[in-house]
């Protein structure tokens, strides 16, 4: 059996001079020179492996943090409105309730005459003069239809006034807009007045 001999080894390390190791003639360094260099080289691989390899794992596990964040805000989201739901569905139960009565206030075609009925018949009350009142052209938007009507009355303030808040009063939902008020006569004014109402509009299927 082969053995080592450990003073050999120490002399010729002893006479090594590291100047003399050339990078170009591995081959003919001496023996003790190339176990200790591949032992330095191989602690370098496996050190250097090492660390990309934990940096690896440490991106890794950043990752899995940040979704675990994610995951965590997601679940929280969830189980609040779980845990809302109820109350979300009795507030919807509310909202169609009034939206069915908002629905109810809008004119349908039918009703649009008697509406300018009532238009008239709160000019009358108040005292006012008509010249004339009008349907115009229907407004469509995206969910409703508007329409206007325009009103040339007169008489004095406070009877534009009253009648103004005659139309304020009806069932139905009526809005005015363009104001205009010119002097005739001592005490009685011209009004120009554009009074809208809305109804439903009905989508196909409906």
């Amino acid at each position: 059996m082969a053995t080592i001999d450990l003073t050999n080894i120490t002399e010729k390390l002893r006479e090594f001079d590291i100047n003399d190791l050339d990078i170009n003639n591995v081959g003919i360094w001496p023996a003790p020179i190339k176990i200790i260099a591949g032992c330095l080289l191989f602690s370098l691989v496996l050190a250097g492996g090492y660390w990309f390899y934990y940096q690896d794992l440490q991106n890794q596990y950043g990752t899995l943090q940040k979704k675990e964040l994610t995951l965590k805000k997601s679940y929280e989201t969830k189980a609040r409105k779980a845990s809302n739901l109820e109350a979300y569905k009795v507030q919807m139960t509310e909202m169609e309730a009034s939206f069915g009565a908002l629905l109810e206030q809008l004119p349908k075609d039918t009703e649009v005459p008697g509406l300018l009925e009532d238009i008239t018949r709160a000019g009358s009350s108040s005292g006012l003069d008509f010249q004339s009142i009008r349907l115009e052209s229907e407004n469509v938007q995206e969910f409703y239809v508007e329409l206007p009507i325009r009103i040339q009355a007169s008489g004095p303030y406070h009877d534009i006034g009253s009648f103004v808040s005659g139309v304020a009063n009806l069932p139905r939902i009526v809005t005015l807009h363009d104001f205009k008020i010119s002097a005739a006569t001592a005490g009685v004014l011209n009004l120009s007045i554009t009074a809208k109402t809305y109804r439903y509009k009905e989508r196909a299927g409906e």
